[in-house]
């Protein structure tokens, strides 16, 4: 069960930073995508990488 949850948070607090990135505009790719410069990705791509290093956290115990 502990390595599926690191590989879960691991994968999540990934998604997460690409989501913040493109919401602030600082990853441009891909260039149809519909969350560029739109902040609000970046608050829920904080929130997935929070979820994300819980479960990393979590796992690690």
């Amino acid at each position: 069960m502990r390595p599926l949850l690191l590989f879960i948070g691991l994968a999540a607090l990934a998604i997460g930073g690409l989501w913040i990135g493109q919401g602030l505009g600082y990853i441009a790719w891909p260039a149809s995508s519909f969350m560029l410069r739109q902040t609000e990705w970046a608050y829920y791509g904080a929130g997935l990488a929070a979820g994300g290093l819980a479960l990393i956290a979590w796992s690690r115990r």
